[in-house]
């Protein structure tokens, strides 16, 4: 499945320094009503924010990008647009998802929704975009990062009754990017506001049971990089275990790093040593993962 194309960006980010980048442009992720829209006010229109490097010589690999926020907010700096900037220093673009959650009046499925619906409009938009369609993966933290999950184990190869040209391009990930991710629902170690706005006051079994996203892995999940902090009291180290436990129990080529300290939503964690080098080793899966 993957392709070399990624190489040559990789190779110019560690010897020749920093890509430049685009100025970022918005767009609509549907021209028309998103599925199950309330409304037509700015909170009902999900958007794809667009970074793309300046500097790409041919076809760059894509990260669509999904801010932490409890399903109840964005996350929208240090879970976006520095995650953004961060992918277009690697030669990637950077698409960050605005997408629907409670504060704007939606649980599920309206979140899984846009964010598969992005990963669909990368891939329609490649050619424009300077993208590899072969290339198109996501990251996510916190609630975001069940979101990640949640596209990583619930995908299609295009929709068998599609609305428009984009639904008919694939929504599976060539591979995840997983930041100390809310995983399981129903659980001791659950993020109970997350799954209360993703899911409402009184979930049923079937529906916990369908999006404990580590329940959800196969053998055909993409690879992933998981990252965590022991010392999250808000999101507990046990959800990015237990997604990486079950990503090995399927034979998915993944990798976990577990650092002791940082609390939680750090974001790039800049000012956390240990943490702080999640980047770079991500850094260096991606290379590895896209090379093969």
């Amino acid at each position: 499945m993957f392709r070399n194309y990624a190489l040559p960006f990789f190779l110019a980010f560690f010897t020749c320094g920093i890509a430049q980048a685009a100025e970022p442009q918005t767009i609509r992720l549907w021209e028309t009503d998103a599925p199950g829209a309330l409304g037509s006010e700015e909170k009902d229109i999900p958007t794809a924010i667009v970074y793309l490097p300046e500097t790409a010589k041919g076809p760059t690999p894509a990260i669509v990008i999904y801010p932490g926020g409890g399903y109840g907010g964005l996350a929208m700096d240090h879970e976006g647009h520095q995650i953004a900037a961060w992918a277009n220093r690697m030669g990637m673009a950077g698409i960050i998802v605005s997408y629907r959650h409670r504060g704007r009046g939606y649980g599920h499925p309206a979140p899984m929704l846009d964010a598969q619906r992005a990963i669909r409009l990368t891939r329609q938009h490649a050619a424009e975009w300077n993208i590899n369609p072969e290339q198109v993966g996501v990251l996510g933290f916190s609630a975001g990062g069940h979101l990640t999950t949640t596209v990583l184990t619930h995908f299609d190869r295009g929709m068998k009754q599609p609305h428009d040209e984009v639904d008919q391009q694939s929504c599976r990930p060539d591979f995840g990017v997983v930041c100390y991710a809310v995983v399981a629902l129903g659980e001791t170690f659950t993020h109970q506001g997350s799954q209360r706005n993703l899911l409402g006051s009184e979930p049923t079994p079937e529906m916990i049971e369908e999006l404990s996203n580590e329940k959800q892995v196969t053998a055909d999940t993409p690879p992933c990089f998981v990252w965590h902090t022991a010392e999250d009291s808000a999101v507990p180290v046990e959800n990015g275990i237990q997604f990486y436990s079950a990503l090995v129990a399927a034979k998915v080529p993944s990798e976990l790093h577990v650092f002791p300290y940082g609390r939680h939503g750090i974001g790039l964690a800049n000012d956390f040593p240990g943490a702080a080098q999640w980047p770079l080793l991500c850094e260096d899966w991606l290379k590895r993962t896209l090379d093969r």
